[in-house]
């Protein structure tokens, strides 16, 4: 009875959940990217913050080689006509911001900020994961074995990780598929608004082969190794991560955010 009665004051004492952002990425000159879902924001090396791309609602970023950064911008026009929108975007080194990607009516679904050293773009499809190539072809890596493929991280050699309901998978370029740790994903009364679905958030890989995933639900950070062994590696109390990455020089950045759905980067290591 007592574990319902605070449930339902926390029901009420915290806003509507609002899925958060879960991508930290970095450009040749060190800067830092991360999204509010209001705006994409740039930390310079020296720690001067600034807007990089204003007034966009984007999830997950991406840096190519020429130090273009991705993201996309969706929207919802109401319950009257029920429709979602987005359109893709890209910000040049020099700040200028193009549409890659015109408005479209839906939600993105063959198009990925999920790319290897290669160039290769990886995506889920329904319960097929898909690379696509460069040029444009798309090759099925696996099919048929899953249940709720969410976030997705790929390392520059094109190792395939990411969340299956609460699973972490992992494929190979060979097309090799081993499931690293399973039922990761709990609920957790401190947070009733963040669900099973989205207690696993942002995925992210170090140097040494071991995968990370940012456990929202439980305002931590599991570390998975290459053997499988799990274990908690941060915990940052109110604030809870949603993604992460590990900069050029092997230094750990967390994306974090409250449950008035506030967002910062910091680094940790």
């Amino acid at each position: 009875m007592r574990r319902y009665w605070l449930a339902a004051f926390l029901l009420s004492a915290i806003p509507l959940f609002a899925h958060p952002p879960v991508s930290v990425v970095f450009d040749s000159r060190g800067n830092v990217y991360y999204s509010d879902l209001e705006q994409v924001w740039q930390v310079a090396p020296d720690g001067t913050k600034r807007v990089a791309v204003p007034h966009v609602h984007t999830h997950e970023l991406y840096v190519d080689a020429q130090d273009n950064l991705y993201g996309e911008h969706l929207w919802y026009e109401g319950e009257r006509i029920d429709k979602w929108g987005f359109y893709v975007w890209r910000r040049d080194a020099r700040g200028q911001v193009t549409k890659v990607i015109p408005n479209r009516e839906g939600f993105r679904t063959d198009y990925s900020f999920v790319r290897d050293r290669a160039g290769n773009m990886y995506f889920a499809q329904d319960k097929t994961v898909i690379r696509r190539t460069p040029a444009g072809r798309n090759d099925v890596l696996a099919s048929g074995a899953f249940r709720d493929i969410r976030w997705m991280t790929v390392t520059a050699d094109g190792t395939l990780y990411f969340t299956d309901a609460g699973d972490v998978v992992c494929i190979t370029p060979d097309k090799r598929l081993t499931r690293i740790a399973r039922n990761l994903a709990h609920t957790n009364v401190l947070r009733p608004l963040v669900s099973l679905q989205h207690a696993l958030q942002g995925i992210w890989t170090d140097g040494a082969g071991n995968v990370y995933i940012a456990d929202s639900a439980n305002a931590r950070v599991v570390r998975v190794a290459p053997n499988g062994t799990v274990r908690v590696t941060a915990s940052m109390p109110p604030w809870s991560p949603s993604g992460g990455a590990f900069d050029r020089r092997g230094r750990l950045w967390l994306l974090e955010f409250t449950p008035t759905n506030q967002v910062r980067v910091r680094r940790v290591q």
